[in-house]
Protein backbone atom coordinates (compact mmCIF):
# COMPACT_ATOMS: atom_id res chain seq x y z
CA UNK A 1 0.00 0.00 0.00
CA UNK A 2 1.25 3.49 -0.67
CA UNK A 3 1.31 6.10 2.41
CA UNK A 4 -2.17 7.65 1.10
CA UNK A 5 -3.43 4.02 1.69
CA UNK A 6 -1.98 3.39 4.60
CA UNK A 7 -3.29 7.02 6.39
CA UNK A 8 -6.89 6.18 4.96
CA UNK A 9 -7.04 2.76 6.20
CA UNK A 10 -5.42 3.76 9.77
CA UNK A 11 -7.99 6.10 10.23
CA UNK A 12 -10.93 3.83 9.33
CA UNK A 13 -9.91 1.25 11.64
CA UNK A 14 -8.34 3.30 14.13
CA UNK A 15 -11.89 5.14 14.10
CA UNK A 16 -14.09 2.20 14.20
CA UNK A 17 -11.43 0.94 16.82
CA UNK A 18 -12.07 3.89 19.15
CA UNK A 19 -15.70 3.32 18.83
CA UNK A 20 -15.73 -0.20 19.76
CA UNK A 21 -13.32 0.46 23.13
CA UNK A 22 -15.85 4.01 24.13
CA UNK A 23 -12.54 6.57 23.29
CA UNK A 24 -13.87 8.11 19.96
CA UNK A 25 -14.91 11.86 22.08
CA UNK A 26 -10.94 11.68 22.89
CA UNK A 27 -9.47 11.39 20.45
CA UNK A 28 -9.28 12.89 17.10
CA UNK A 29 -8.29 12.55 13.61
CA UNK A 30 -4.12 12.21 13.90
CA UNK A 31 -4.64 9.84 17.04
CA UNK A 32 -7.08 7.57 14.90
CA UNK A 33 -4.57 7.19 11.97
CA UNK A 34 -1.68 6.20 14.65
CA UNK A 35 -3.71 3.91 16.57
CA UNK A 36 -5.26 2.39 13.14
CA UNK A 37 -1.64 1.85 11.89
CA UNK A 38 -0.22 0.58 15.17
CA UNK A 39 -2.76 -1.70 15.58
CA UNK A 40 -2.53 -2.90 12.48
CA UNK A 41 1.44 -3.74 13.43
CA UNK A 42 0.26 -5.80 16.60
CA UNK A 43 -2.98 -7.36 15.00
CA UNK A 44 -0.43 -8.79 12.15
CA UNK A 45 1.82 -9.83 14.77
CA UNK A 46 -0.64 -11.74 17.14
CA UNK A 47 -2.34 -13.67 13.47
CA UNK A 48 0.92 -14.47 12.63
CA UNK A 49 1.39 -15.90 15.88
CA UNK A 50 -1.69 -17.54 16.47
CA UNK A 51 -2.03 -18.89 12.73
CA UNK A 52 1.65 -19.53 11.87
CA UNK A 53 1.18 -17.74 8.39
CA UNK A 54 2.74 -14.83 7.40
CA UNK A 55 0.04 -11.61 7.57
CA UNK A 56 0.25 -9.51 4.22
CA UNK A 57 -1.67 -6.09 5.15
CA UNK A 58 -3.76 -5.28 2.31
CA UNK A 59 -6.59 -3.11 1.47
CA UNK A 60 -8.94 -5.84 2.14
CA UNK A 61 -11.62 -6.71 4.92
CA UNK A 62 -9.32 -9.37 6.41
CA UNK A 63 -6.62 -6.81 6.49
CA UNK A 64 -9.46 -4.72 8.23
CA UNK A 65 -10.63 -7.06 10.87
CA UNK A 66 -7.35 -7.70 11.91
CA UNK A 67 -6.23 -3.98 12.11
CA UNK A 68 -9.44 -3.26 14.19
CA UNK A 69 -8.81 -6.12 16.55
CA UNK A 70 -5.05 -4.91 17.37
CA UNK A 71 -6.44 -1.06 17.21
CA UNK A 72 -8.83 -2.53 20.39
CA UNK A 73 -6.28 -4.34 22.23
CA UNK A 74 -4.11 -1.37 22.41
CA UNK A 75 -6.83 1.60 23.48
CA UNK A 76 -7.79 -1.00 26.27
CA UNK A 77 -4.36 -1.70 26.79
CA UNK A 78 -3.47 2.29 26.67
CA UNK A 79 -6.81 2.95 28.80
CA UNK A 80 -5.73 0.59 31.49
CA UNK A 81 -2.58 2.22 32.16
CA UNK A 82 -4.19 5.46 32.08
CA UNK A 83 -6.80 4.66 34.47
CA UNK A 84 -4.03 3.04 37.06
CA UNK A 85 -2.27 6.61 37.35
Amino acid sequence: MSIIGWLVFGALAGWVASMIAGTNERQGCLLNIIVGIAGAFIGGFLYSLLTGNEFIAQFNITSFIVSVVGAVLLLFILTGVRRRR
